[in-house]
């Protein structure tokens, strides 16, 4: 059988393709889709949710579709005797920050991470060489509160915390840019929360590559983390660690990295834990393991934007690199919140945590195992929740979702200024 010729990676990235199919979906989303998606949505009854106002529900409509539109490989099939990537479309419709190079910014500094190789432990070690990954240079960015006058990289200013933000997007996009989107979810702690004054935002490699693969993100942010308490001169009592969606499942994975690895240090100690953690809708479960039939996430595929598994399918298969798919549903630090008989795991020795999920989102069932799972090892005095009955996935990034979005920042804020107490909300 003759050789089939490599297939490209997105069959509308190349121009005047691109635009050709760019302004077919313009048309036809403002001429045909938006007329139809706002009929279907006038009756309350025929929408994603009821209680939804008309915005958020053709808001979630064009959102979903451009993530359709902008898909990645997405779906995995055998044909013509070979692996072969079908529906794919037109990638990043616009260049975002990376890991190469700094990208200058209003109000920010970037700087270059140092690598982490003297803090890697034997296991750490073996976990980078499955996937032959190595530490490297990355940057980070520093955001101030408006109106701050601290000096970007500046020593630590008595009583005030800094937070180590880690982005989502399934680690496949976005970037760790205070330009990003994804951004405005660790800007908005920064408003809130009057006792820090700073952030700093980690470039993480992401696993579009080969180079990108696990646990190459989990170097990138140790680097960061010891960077903060090495070399600014942090202590890890003031810092809290921040992610969302794919950054909560990477600092989850980074303060167990920091946990066990106190009990194993080898050559120089590796600093102790975060003071704090906050989760923005953790994808804590890389598996399949809670999406089964008839499952919270079955049920909220109707109303999230993660509505499919093919991309998702990709993403963790990029991620997973050398250590195999198969792999998320039995690694702590890949699936935290897996249900799969063979997982053993426990969070004795972790921070106290804020978790927020979104009552409308498909990783509900994995973020209430979190939780559950958390507050078993930790105490209820130390996990607090608060899930948004009406939020998708990361809804706080969205200023659709008002006054949710609000409501979940004050309830952090005031959970981090009570270490005592407990929150649990909804």
């Amino acid at each position: 059988m003759p050789k089939v010729p490599p297939t490209p990676l997105y069959i509308y990235s190349r121009q005047p393709t691109k635009q050709i199919y760019l302004a077919y979906q313009l048309l036809t989303t403002v001429f045909f889709r938006l007329p139809i998606w706002f009929l279907l949505a006038v009756p309350k009854s025929l929408r994603p949710r009821p209680t939804w106002p008309l915005k958020r529900v053709l808001f979630l409509r064009l959102f979903r579709h451009f993530m359709y539109i902008t898909s990645q490989c997405v779906f995995w099939a055998y044909a013509c005797e070979r692996l072969t990537l079908i529906w794919r479309r037109t990638g990043p419709i616009y260049t975002t920050p990376n890991h190469f190079a700094i990208t200058p910014g209003s109000g920010t500094e970037g700087i270059w991470i140092p690598p982490a190789d003297k803090f890697m432990t034997k296991s750490l070690k073996s976990m980078a060489e499955v996937s032959k990954v190595l530490p490297t240079h990355i940057p980070g960015y520093w955001v101030h509160r408006k109106g701050s006058n601290i000096p970007f990289g500046s020593i630590p200013v008595a009583g005030k915390k800094v937070i180590l933000s880690c982005h989502g997007g399934g680690y496949i996009r976005y970037s760790g840019h205070p330009d990003d989107p994804t951004a405005t979810i660790a800007k908005g702690l920064l408003k809130n929360f009057s006792s820090v004054q700073r952030l700093f935002c980690v470039e993480y490699r992401l696993s579009k590559t080969s180079a990108g693969a696990f646990p190459a993100a989990l170097l990138d942010a140790l680097a960061a983390y010891v960077y903060l308490v090495n070399d600014i001169g942090f202590l890890p009592a003031n810092i809290i660690v921040e992610g969302d969606s794919a950054g909560g499942n990477l600092a989850l994975a980074l303060t167990r990295y920091l946990v066990e690895s106190q009990n194993n240090a080898e050559g120089v100690p590796v600093p102790s834990p975060p003071s704090a953690l906050v989760l923005f809708s953790p994808w804590a479960d890389m598996g399949l393991s809670h999406f089964t039939f008839g499952s919270i996430a079955a049920k909220n595929s109707a109303t999230d934007y993660i509505s499919g598994m093919a991309e998702v399918d990709y993403a963790r298969r990029m991620f997973c690199g050398q250590n195999g798919k198969d792999s998320v549903s039995v690694n702590p630090y890949m699936s935290p919140a897996s249900i799969d008989p063979r997982m053993k795991i426990d969070f004795k020795g972790f921070p106290r945590t804020f978790i927020v999920a979104g009552g409308a989102e498909v990783l509900l069932g994995v973020i209430r195992t979190l939780k559950e799972r958390m507050a078993r090892d930790l105490g209820d005095n130390k996990v607090g929740y608060y899930e948004a009955t009406e939020g998708i996935h990361d809804y706080v990034a969205f200023t659709e979702w008002e006054p949710e979005r609000t409501e979940t920042y004050k309830a952090i804020a005031e959970w981090l200024a009570n270490p005592v107490q407990a929150r649990f909300s909804k």
